[in-house]
Order: C-alpha cells, then structure tokens, then sequence
C-alpha cells in the first residue's frame, strides 16, 4: 500500500497541518506518563494532559472554545480492522511518526465501503494534524515496531464515552458503538466478532510489509 504523506496534496480531501500551536509540554506528559502496550489502549480523557494549561489554550484554536477532551491511543498496530466517524474533527499528534489509514465518508455505500478505496498518511512525530469529521479513521499504526505509537486524541468533550441508551429509528443507529461514535468494522475484527457491525468489504488491510 502507498504510504502519502500529510504534506501531500492527497491529504488535502481528508485533514490538514495545524502549524503554529504550542504542543510542547502536552507531548512531554504524552511520552513520560501514558502506556505503549504490546497491543493498542485508547483512553478518551487523560486528565494529566486535559488539565495543562496548554491544552486549554489548544481548545480554543481547536474547537473554538467549545468544550474538549485530551485522550490518547497508544501501542503496536499495523492493520486496519475497522473504520469510524464523529460529528466533529479528530486532532492527532504522536511521540514518533506514525501512520493513519483513512477513506471518507462519501465513499460509503448503504453502510458498507471497499477497503480499497482507503488511503495511508504518515503523520511526522511532533506535527499536530486535523483529520476532518467526513474522514473515516481508526486505531494509528506505528512506523517503528520497536518504537510503536503514542497519538493524542483531541474530540468534542464526551466522544466515544458510552453509547446512550435509546431505542434505534435509523439504519445509522446500529452502528454507533459509543457516543458520538459511528463504527464500520470488517468480519475479521475483533470487533465484529463482539458485536459490531459488517461495514468494511474486502481486505482487512495491513501495511506492516510497506513500512
């Protein structure tokens, strides 16, 4: 699989570079005090990097003052597995270069996209990017198996904090896993064989011999 870069104009239809935000002590308490596991950990809020001055700053530059959530998602991963949207811009920003597999949401079809029609973007370490909320995204993959990842998660407060209890009236509906968290996931997932719904077709991507 090609492998762009975020300075590539292929980025242009999915995100863009945040240039300029002072990110410097978020990335130190990113790398000294949050977990690179064998597999991946996502936590939505860490309160060690939502509580930094900073980090409030970066809210206002971010979501214009709306109220934000600092997380992070962290370890060794190399395949695609799955694919989810918000209602909101996904800001990212690693330790280490890593990469994002991304398709849009326009490209899906009566709740099901063909892999193939996804794109990879490495993200060099210490440069903050905006992954749009018509992007599809999931879990980063590492550029360095011996490194692995340590990605900021920045959303709109209470994204992916548990899915609310109603009764579903939209196809849609069914795939929202978490709040504010819509999940197309492929049968080989392990997600999918916890519950999630079949919305990927194809192969379940896996860049680790393109790295």
């Amino acid at each position: 699989m090609k492998i762009y870069s975020v300075y590539d104009p292929e980025f242009n239809d999915y995100g863009k570079v945040i240039e300029g935000a002072a990110t410097g002590k978020i990335l130190e308490v990113l790398k000294n005090e949050t977990p690179i596991p064998e597999g991946t950990v996502y936590v939505p809020d860490f309160e060690p990097i939502s509580s930094l001055d900073e980090a409030k700053k970066l809210s206002n530059t971010l979501f214009g003052g709306v109220p934000a959530q600092y997380g992070f998602c962290n370890g060794h991963n190399t395949k695609l597995n799955c694919l989810e949207y918000h209602r909101c811009s996904e800001f990212n920003l690693g330790t280490e270069d890593f990469i994002l597999i991304l398709a849009k949401q326009q490209e899906i079809e009566d709740f099901m996209l063909d892999t193939a029609k996804a794109k990879a973007f490495k993200v060099p370490a210490g440069v903050l990017v905006e992954v749009y909320a018509t992007s599809l995204h999931y879990a980063p993959c590492h550029v360095d198996p011996a490194k692995g990842f340590q990605v900021l998660v920045v959303l709109s407060k209470g994204t992916n904090e548990a899915r609310p209890d109603f009764e579903n009236t939209v196809k849609e509906d069914g795939y929202l896993t978490a709040a504010n968290k819509w999940l197309l996931a492929h049968e080989e997932s392990s997600e999918a064989k916890n519950g999630a719904l079949v919305g990927l077709k194809g192969v379940n991507i896996d860049i680790a011999a393109d790295l």
